[in-house]
């Protein structure tokens, strides 16, 4: 069914404007109700204006100008359009066609003002979305994929640059150290809709507060080519984001004191779990005092322990 629109206005501007006006609303599949239009000779003037015009509406028009302002049915229809409004029942839109004073019962209400009568196209298409209940906002799309479902974020950090630092750290777990490859980190960013700026923005910004260390090559393309996760890096990431983390780094304790194992390789394969993973926490451990490590020389990265501290069987018990 066609909306209604009831146009409320003064006579003087039925020529100058409102007829066109209206015409232009009809052709665009608006019924726009027009007192010449709707009323004829021995018709009631209330019960036509105020019972099939404003009373049937969907929105209600009011032409504001210096002769409609002062007008007492103006005046008259502008209340009942106020209420309906108040109501919910109809949309109240005020359009301005010449320098006059907007009554107070309209301050609050956003008007459309058109200065050129024979020109006003753009106007009058945002006067027929609202009247329509439209608008020019463009639809939502789909989130990210990184902002999709729950993300573990690490607090300080915005989603966005946890999502960076999780992936640093994800790749350094499948190659078993801490040195990332920069063009697969952007890679991996772009699959989880990462834009390539973002990406270098977060890098940045992980750089400045120590998660990583990033290095450049002068290439023109001011990315980082080469990204380090930092001890601290890995660790807030692994906090929040490796699951059953305190526990792991009990067992890892457990195998070096209990078991006797020395070598993270070894006990990367018994807990199951990366050995960049072991290596981190035996790092940890080492620099807390609790073992003394050597990094062994077969390219593999694993770490031989060579001394144990008493502190460490404390903090296990």
């Amino acid at each position: 069914m066609n909306p209604k629109a009831f146009i409320s206005h003064a006579s003087e501007d039925k020529g100058r404007f409102v007829l066109s006006f209206a015409a232009r609303l009809r052709a665009k599949g608006i019924d726009a109700w027009v007192d010449r239009w709707e009323m004829l000779p021995g018709d009631s003037i209330l019960r036509k204006i105020f019972e099939e015009g404003i009373q049937n509406a969907k929105a209600v028009v009011v032409v504001l100008s210096e002769h409609s302002v002062d007008k007492k049915w103006v005046r008259e229809e502008l209340d009942a359009a106020i209420v309906r409004k108040i109501n919910g029942e109809s949309r109240l839109i005020p359009v301005v066609i010449d320098d006059c004073e907007i009554p107070m019962a309209l301050q609050a209400t956003l008007w459309e003002r058109i200065n050129d009568l024979q020109n006003y196209d753009a106007q009058f298409e945002r006067i027929v979305m609202s009247i329509l209940g439209h608008n020019e906002k463009p639809p939502l799309g789909a989130l990210p994929l990184y902002a999709q479902g729950p993300v573990n974020t690490v607090p300080g950090l915005t989603p966005l640059d946890s999502s960076i630092l999780k992936l640093a750290c994800e790749e350094a777990l499948k190659i078993g150290h801490s040195f990332v490859d920069g063009e697969t980190l952007y890679q991996n960013a772009k699959l989880v809709d990462i834009e390539e700026d973002e990406c270098s923005e977060a890098l940045e910004i992980l750089h400045s507060h120590g998660y990583i260390k990033g290095s450049k090559v002068f290439d023109g393309t001011d990315r980082m080519h080469h990204v380090s996760v930092t001890p601290f890096g890995f660790e807030e990431f692994a906090k929040f984001c490796v699951d059953g983390y305190e526990e792991f780094g009990k067992a890892v304790g457990l195998q070096i004191v209990n078991m006797k194992q020395n070598d993270t390789r070894e006990i990367s394969a018994i807990l199951n779990r990366p050995i960049m993973l072991v290596n981190h926490i035996v790092d940890a451990f080492a620099r807390k005092g609790w073992v003394k490590v050597i990094k062994v020389q077969t390219g593999d990265n694993n770490l031989h322990i060579y001394e144990i501290s008493p502190e460490l069987k404390r903090w296990l018990k």
